[in-house]
């Protein structure tokens, strides 16, 4: 069963209607969407407008994988990862045979799609963790968030708002999170290996 909300034209509708599966939703976002570098921070548009400018940053494309799950009978759910000395990073995730995946944009080439392997949401944002580093080569994933359902904010026309929808990313930063990695652990992390960071930067927008 479909969950297509109004707004959205009919060639929108053709778009996100060919996007069938989780893993065509990551592959439009990678070939078809390009990395919001210059303006990171600065912006959060709706999934129409990351549609009509084909530029997105980690949240832009977080909220467009979700809207494009949720055409597709999935609900649209956002996960937070939360780090130290780096920014966040949002991923839309989903949920097939009673296991998680993820969707997600971003600079790093390690910190996007997660089949959906993993039996709980720990073990999801814990595959994460060796990808996560700062420009330091620092390790920095430490806590994330509850799953949030972005029906909450239909209200706002979240889907296809002309203004940026910054209130997602506030209510994200507000809600609990969970301690993925204490004191103790970070204490004794080494740096991420030259050969990992890397790799992760292959095709990164500089």
């Amino acid at each position: 069963m479909t969950d297509r909300p109004r707004g959205f034209g009919r060639d929108e509708l053709a778009i996100l209607g060919r996007l069938k599966t989780p893993e065509r939703i990551q592959s439009f976002l990678d070939s078809e969407i390009g990395y919001n570098k210059e303006l990171q921070g600065a912006t959060c548009r709706s999934p129409r407008r990351v549609l009509r400018d084909r530029l997105a940053q980690c949240m832009e494309g977080a909220l467009f994988g979700a809207a494009a799950l949720r055409m597709h009978g999935f609900p649209p759910l956002l996960l937070d990862l939360e780090a130290v000395r780096d920014d966040d990073h949002v991923l839309a995730i989903f949920r097939q045979r009673g296991h998680w995946g993820a969707i997600a944009k971003s600079n790093y080439s390690g910190l996007r799609f997660r089949e959906p392997v993993y039996r709980t949401l720990r073990e999801l944002a814990i595959s994460y963790f060796e990808h996560y580093y700062n420009l330091a080569g620092e390790k920095t994933l430490r806590n994330y968030s509850r799953p949030i359902n972005l029906r909450r904010f239909d209200p706002l026309g979240w889907m296809t708002a002309e203004n940026d929808v910054w209130e997602i990313p506030e209510y994200l930063t507000r809600i609990s999170h969970t301690v993925l990695l204490g004191p103790e652990l970070a204490r004794r992390l080494n740096r991420v290996d030259a050969r990992l960071q890397a790799a992760g930067k292959l095709g990164a927008v500089l």
